[in-house]
C-alpha cells in the first residue's frame, strides 16, 4: 500500500489493492484532488479514518446513449413542476448531500473537510452542481468534478420524489450536448443501474479518460 508524502504524486491505479485502494494519506488540496481525478482515482474514506484514495477494478459509467428514461420519469420532466439550475448553489448542494439520510448507510463520508475542499474546487471552476428547485425550495441536486470532456460525480441527494433523477437526466443531456465522453458513477448502485449506468473494466475507463 503505498502512503503518499507531501509530494504531488499518485502510484499507477494497476497498483490497487484488490478492494481498489491506490493510496492512503496526503491531503485534500485542489492540486492533489485535481491530480487524483484526471489519474482515474478519487477520495472515499470515513471521518474516523486516514484519506483513502480508489479506483475500483470496475467503474460505474454512463454512456449518454444508454441513459434510460422510463415512461414515469417522462412523465415527470413533462410536467415542469421542477426547476433546473446549473452550478448557482454548490455548497447547498454538497450541504445536503452530507446530512441527507441514506437507506442502509449510518452516517456520511462526506467530512467538514472534504465540504470545504470541494468548494474551494468549485471557486476554481473544477466543481459543479445541478439543482432542482420547487417552489423555490432546494429539493434535489448533485455535485461532481468537471474535467472537461468527463465529468466525476460524487454524491446527490433528493428531497422530493424523482429530484435526483431529475437532476441527474438534466446534466446527462447537457453534457452529451457538450460532447463529454461519459458521466462517471464511480461505483455501483441500483438507482444508477435504473438510469442506465453499466460497469466498465478499470482498464477500459483508463482508455477513456486519458483521451
Amino acid at each position: 500500500m503505498y502512503f503518499l508524502t507531501s509530494a504531488l504524486y499518485f502510484p499507477p491505479v494497476e497498483e490497487a489493492s484488490i478492494e481498489g485502494i491506490v493510496a492512503i494519506g496526503g491531503d485534500l488540496s485542489p492540486e492533489r484532488l485535481l491530480l487524483a481525478y484526471k489519474s482515474g482515482i478519487f477520495p472515499w474514506f470515513d471521518e474516523d479514518e486516514p484519506i483513502l484514495w480508489w479506483s475500483p477494478p470496475e467503474r460505474m459509467v454512463l454512456f449518454f446513449e444508454d441513459l434510460k428514461i422510463s415512461k414515469s420519469m417522462r412523465n415527470v420532466l413533462n410536467q415542469n413542476k421542477f426547476k433546473v439550475t446549473f452550478n448557482t448553489a454548490f455548497r447547498e448542494v454538497i450541504t445536503n448531500c452530507k446530512k441527507i439520510v441514506r437507506k442502509d448507510q449510518p452516517g456520511t463520508w462526506i467530512t467538514d473537510e472534504m465540504v470545504e475542499a470541494y468548494c474551494k474546487l468549485n471557486e476554481l471552476g473544477l466543481a459543479k452542481s445541478v439543482e432542482v428547485w420547487q417552489e423555490g425550495e432546494l429539493v434535489g441536486g448533485l455535485y461532481g468534478v468537471d474535467l472537461g470532456h468527463v465529468f466525476c460525480g460524487e454524491s446527490m441527494f433528493s428531497k422530493a420524489s424523482n429530484a435526483s433523477k431529475v437532476a441527474f437526466i438534466h446534466l446527462a443531456k447537457q453534457l452529451e450536448r457538450a460532447n463529454y465522453r461519459i458521466l462517471d458513477c464511480q461505483v455501483y448502485n441500483e438507482h444508477l443501474a435504473s438510469l442506465g449506468c453499466v460497469e466498465i473494466e478499470r482498464d477500459d475507463f483508463m482508455m477513456i479518460l486519458k483521451k
